[in-house]
């Protein structure tokens, strides 16, 4: 007993960690079956696009039934003019028309940097029965140490039997007071129709700079 004492806390640090060696078909019984645990669990990269003085980002394909959930990462969108809202909207024909009909709600936190007025409140970007784009911010300055940054969900959008639901929590610098505001939007594209095409925009001028990722989860 003493030695396979010692043999186990060889394979073991100072802090409890199995080392590599300690793990193998002879120390662990039926260490196969960590086969079932696939290495394709997680998140994965699918594609980026950067703008630079952009009408609009389109991801048009890497959209389909491989993935159940889909995650567009938003890094520090910058708007060429100031106070613009940003947005995006679905398609269901590849990008030849984002049209489709939404419906959604959203509440908004904002705190100033001058320590005044925060608060919580439902906010008027949500939709019912639209084919607008849905809004993920209000406006938000074109200072040039300011930008948008947000994570949006789009789940089974390959599904043809439910609507599509999506999710987006974004935080942005507002020109008004110089405030930090975050956004809380969710809802539904109400269409049985497989989603294979996603569009983002600002409101008014072009996409000055930025990158979004879209990433596929398993």
């Amino acid at each position: 007993m003493g030695i396979i004492t010692r043999s186990v806390a060889n394979n073991i640090t100072t802090g409890g960690v199995i080392l590599p060696a300690g793990i193998n078909d002879a120390s662990v019984a039926s260490v196969t079956e960590l086969a079932q645990v696939s290495a394709g669990d997680g998140i994965t990269l699918i594609s980026s696009q950067t703008a630079s003085a952009s009408a609009s980002l389109s991801f048009t394909t890497g959209i389909d039934s491989t993935y159940r959930t889909y995650l567009f990462k938003l890094i520090n969108i910058h708007p060429s003019v100031d106070e613009a809202e940003f947005g995006f909207n679905l398609s269901s024909d590849g990008g030849s028309n984002y049209n489709v009909t939404k419906t959604s709600s959203a509440f908004v936190t904002y705190h100033a940097e001058s320590d005044s007025a925060p608060a919580v409140a439902y906010y008027g970007i949500g939709l019912a029965q639209s084919t607008d784009n849905q809004k993920i911010s209000g406006n938000f300055t074109n200072d040039s140490d300011s930008g948008l940054c947000s994570s949006i969900y789009l789940f089974n959008p390959s599904n043809t039997t439910y609507v599509k639901h999506f999710m987006a929590t974004s935080n942005f610098m507002s020109g008004f007071y110089y405030e930090t505001v975050s956004t809380y939007v969710a809802g539904y594209g109400n269409t049985t129709s497989a989603i294979n095409a996603i569009r983002f925009q600002t409101n008014s001028g072009n996409i000055d700079s930025g990158t979004i990722y879209m990433y596929g989860i398993a």
